[in-house]
Order: C-alpha cells, then sequence, then structure tokens
C-alpha cells in the first residue's frame, strides 16, 4: 500500500509562486514515477506534470509549460511542484499520483492518490 499526503496550497494573487508537496511512504519511492494533476470545479481531472523515477525526465501540461517545475527529492521520499506566474485558471484542487506504466498524461495510469490540496488564484 502506497499513501500519498499533498500539502502547500493555500490563496495567492495571479502572478505569483506557490510549492505543493506531496509526502510518499509504503514503498520503494525512488523505483517509480510520480505525477501531478489538478480537478476545478465542474470540471474533468487534467494533467499538469510527471517526473521520471530518477528526476532525470520531467513532462508537462502546455497549459503550465514554462510556469511549473516538477522535482523530487527520493531520500525524503517527497515530490515538489513550484507554480510560478500563478493565473486565475490554475485554481484547481492538485493531487498527486504514483504512475504504474503507460502514457504519463492519463490518470488512468496511475494507482495511488492522495487527497488533494486546494490552490486559489485570485484575480
Amino acid at each position: 500500500q502506497v499513501q500519498l499526503v499533498e500539502s502547500g496550497g493555500g490563496l495567492v494573487q495571479a502572478g505569483g509562486s506557490l510549492r505543493v508537496s506531496c509526502v510518499v511512504s509504503g514503498r520503494t519511492f525512488s523505483s517509480y514515477s510520480m505525477g501531478w494533476f489538478r480537478q476545478a470545479p465542474g470540471k474533468e481531472r487534467e494533467f499538469v506534470a510527471a517526473i521520471s523515477w530518477s528526476g532525470a525526465t520531467t513532462y508537462y501540461a502546455d497549459s503550465v509549460q514554462g510556469r511549473f517545475i516538477i522535482s523530487r527529492d527520493n531520500a525524503k521520499e517527497t515530490v515538489y511542484l513550484q507554480m510560478n506566474s500563478l493565473k486565475p485558471e490554475d485554481t484547481a484542487s492538485y493531487y498527486c499520483a504514483k504512475h504504474r506504466g503507460g502514457p504519463y498524461a492519463s490518470s488512468t495510469n496511475y494507482e495511488y492518490w492522495g487527497q488533494g490540496t486546494q490552490v486559489t488564484v485570485s484575480s
């Protein structure tokens, strides 16, 4: 069993920055890729970013490319999402998840999800 706990969400003004974290426990964190998704009210969950087990490779949704940075610290069993130049449309609950194989952008290729952390960007 893998447990994921997100933190770091909050309220920020447009143009600001925020970093959310996800602490993982239960299995060898350094052996699998991780992803971040988000879901706004009334919308489907969407892919944000993913990172390979080593951290050497990262993937981003077009909507966040150049503004968000995903990283990981395997010693701390934590994955991060640094969000810069935030926009009101980034407002959502942000979820981390353990990747189990297949294309990174599909939520069906992830198992074990955190409870989410709310990010609200005011205009």
